[in-house]
């Protein structure tokens, strides 16, 4: 899984679980280090800072592409620490999956139509690879 989608489906099952009463304290403390390692990586820059508050508002009706462009902006995906806190909160939120190795996605070479992710809907229109040169 590529460290944006990584991060995206972090947040997303931090701020799901976290608004549940049944979940772990583990589960809440990893979300909220998760929060706050993005939070530092946008210091001083106001609309990463505003969008992450939107996103744990409303999770659900956050686009995808949104969440990727800024954590992109802010460089999250570069960021060791990020990711590392990204991977322990999905252990956290979804043991079975992460065991299942659910979150640890790899490609060696070109992979044209990949889709990751639960509950996809995907339209494929496919043409002849290009040439190499």
């Amino acid at each position: 899984m590529d460290p944006v989608t990584l991060i995206v489906s972090a947040l997303a099952a931090g701020a799901t679980a976290a608004a549940k009463d049944t979940a772990s304290e583990a589960v809440k403390d990893a979300y909220h280090g998760l929060k706050a390692l993005i939070q530092k990586k946008f210091s001083g820059q106001a609309n990463g800072a505003a969008a992450l508050a939107d996103y744990e508002n409303k999770p659900e009706g956050w686009r995808a592409e949104r969440a990727r462009e800024v954590l992109t902006t802010a460089a999250a995906h570069q960021d060791d620490e990020i990711i590392k806190a990204a991977r322990v909160l999905l252990a956290q939120a979804d043991p079975q999956g992460h065991a299942q190795g659910k979150y640890q996605v790899h490609f060696a070479g070109t992979a044209y139509g990949v889709t990751v992710g639960d509950n996809a809907t995907v339209q494929n229109t496919f043409a002849a690879p290009p040439k190499q040169p």
